[in-house]
């Protein structure tokens, strides 16, 4: 446990740091999902969960959740797999 006052401080905005970083990061997850899971049951709006992918996970870039070249990686892993199942 933390002695000093800082210590304390700065063990409490990690806390919540962490916590609000998970929410971004689940969010982010469940919009993939949702992507993937149109991709291999073929209904749903494809092209319109991607979207809404991408903005989720560009949102997370930005706000420092994830590297920006790991977002760059998972975006464009998701548009070849939807490029893929569109094209078949």
């Amino acid at each position: 446990m933390a002695n000093h006052k800082s210590a304390v401080k700065r063990a409490q905005q990690n806390k919540v740091r962490r916590m609000r970083n998970k929410s971004y990061k689940t969010r982010m997850k469940n919009a993939i999902n949702k992507v993937r899971m149109d991709i291999v049951s073929k209904s749903g709006d494809i092209q319109n969960d991607l979207n809404r992918a991408v903005s989720v996970i560009q949102r997370s870039v930005s706000k420092g959740i994830i590297h920006k070249n790991k977002g760059s990686r998972i975006i464009s892993r998701l548009t070849h797999h939807v490029n893929r199942s569109l094209n078949i």
